[in-house]
């Protein structure tokens, strides 16, 4: 698995999913919170699959500019 999650990217992933599990625990939200499982993983792993079908990637590149 090559990364394809960048560094804003996965923190935002993280965090958010990060409150969807809680909003779960707390009752705030129905069961559809706990796909904030999916969104902590994907973070960690730092690999999301729905963004391979359109050659997504949100890393940065460490390749030159060109002028």
């Amino acid at each position: 698995m090559t990364a394809n999650v960048g560094t804003v990217d996965r923190a935002v992933r993280i965090a958010v999913g990060a409150l969807l599990v809680l909003a779960a625990l707390m009752g705030w939200v129905g069961a559809w919170g706990w796909i904030g499982v999916l969104l902590i993983a994907t973070g960690i792993f730092r690999f999301c699959p729905a963004y391979l079908p359109f050659g997504m990637s949100t890393c940065s590149t460490n390749s030159p500019k060109a002028k």
